[in-house]
């Protein structure tokens, strides 16, 4: 099987990735894996957990949108946050 090499568990459950695997599939320290039970086995997937800050820039970009094209006003959005607080 290419790729496979044999490692140990630490008493603490940590795997060690080999070096080679991680310079082919260019993993760095800190990079975040799901890890998948299969009936045999685990399967490790690298995954990108995208950073909040950017997401929220681009959802506050998209609401700015949204307040331009429905000629939303400062004075639209108090009063909505007034009647929210009135509902809570």
């Amino acid at each position: 099987m290419p790729g496979a090499e044999i490692v140990k568990m630490s008493e603490k459950g940590q795997l060690v990735v080999p070096r080679e695997i991680r310079e082919t599939l260019n993993l760095s320290p800190g990079e975040t894996f799901a890890a998948v039970q299969l009936a045999d086995g685990v399967y490790f997937k690298k995954i990108r957990i995208p950073e909040l800050r950017i997401d929220f820039e681009k959802l506050a970009e998209e609401a700015q949108k949204k307040f331009k094209e429905r000629k939303t006003t400062r004075k639209d959005v108090k009063e909505a946050i007034k009647w929210a607080r009135k509902k809570s």
